[in-house]
């Protein structure tokens, strides 16, 4: 599988190994991103607007993460679910609810989707979404 596949392709499936590449690049970006924007050498804007571009590349590893469990992509709908729940703002609900809604319930979807993607061996040999996993050819 090539880079372009990795990061922007949906099809196929990949495995453990590339699936923890992506997201150790994805958290140094991140840390580095606000770091820069945190101490004003860049804008929080473009900040931002880094994190968006960073989306697509992050939703087709999940999703290819996702076909090799043999499962579909839709389940990735869930960690943008747990982003929404993360960003939202929850005063309206009384005391334990806000702390429920806004932080237990999106913690508990991002852990359990890293565990399932991250720890468990995908489905052996061919399975509905493609064939055998390929690795990343990373030259």
């Amino acid at each position: 599988m090539t880079l372009q596949q990795w990061l922007f392709s949906i099809n196929g499936r990949i495995g453990r190994r590339d699936f923890w590449i992506w997201i150790g690049i994805w958290v140094l970006a991140m840390v580095v991103l606000f770091t820069l924007a945190g101490g004003g050498w860049l804008n929080l804007q473009t900040a931002a607007f880094a994190l968006v571009c960073l989306l697509w590349p992050t939703a087709a590893v999940t999703v290819k993460r996702l076909h090799d469990r043999g499962k579909s992509g839709i389940w990735a709908l869930l960690m943008i679910l747990a982003w929404m729940l993360l960003a939202g703002n929850w005063a309206m609900l009384p005391g334990v609810w806000q702390w429920g809604v806004g932080r237990f319930i999106p913690t508990l979807i991002i852990v359990m989707m890293l565990i399932d993607l991250g720890a468990f061996v995908g489905t052996q040999g061919e399975n509905k979404y493609g064939k055998e996993t390929l690795d990343v050819k990373y030259r």
